[in-house]
This record gives C-alpha cells, sequence and structure tokens, in this order.
C-alpha cells in the first residue's frame, strides 16, 4: 500500500475530524457521497501509527480509501 498525503475538509462533532467531507488529490476536489466502511488501528507500534480509516465513495461513484494518523493529524490516500 502507497500512502500518498492528501488535504482533507472533515466535519468535526463531538471531536475534531470526526470524518472526511472532501479530500484533494492532484488539484481536483473529490466530494465524498458516502462512508462505506470505518475502522480504527488504536494498537501504537514502530510500524502502524494510531489511526482511523475511511473507505469512501465519491461523488463520481469511485471507492477510495483515506487514513487518517492521529498522532501528526495527517491524511493520506492509500493507493
Amino acid at each position: 500500500m502507497v500512502l500518498t498525503p492528501v488535504k482533507v475538509e472533515s466535519y468535526s462533532g463531538y471531536k475534531a475530524d470526526e470524518y472526511p467531507k472532501y479530500f484533494y488529490w492532484n488539484s481536483t476536489r473529490y466530494e465524498i457521497q458516502e462512508i462505506t466502511d470505518r475502522w480504527y488501528q488504536s494498537e501504537p507500534n514502530p510500524e502502524w501509527s494510531v489511526s482511523d480509516y475511511f473507505r469512501i465513495v465519491a461523488m463520481d461513484g469511485t471507492q477510495y480509501l483515506l487514513k487518517h494518523d492521529l498522532e501528526k493529524d495527517e491524511w493520506f490516500l492509500c493507493l
């Protein structure tokens, strides 16, 4: 899996960056139509940071996987 840094606009409700609403990749803004799955990497270790993962469908119907590294507050597109 290749992690590509992306900019994300997210919804902040009871916590910051609760879930993504838009992401920017290759100078294109992708609106997120649906979050189809979500899971957490909660066990910190040297190889994997504490992160939220979101399997999403963009408005164009394409599926993507986004990772939010909670320790560094960075978002990635998983390719």
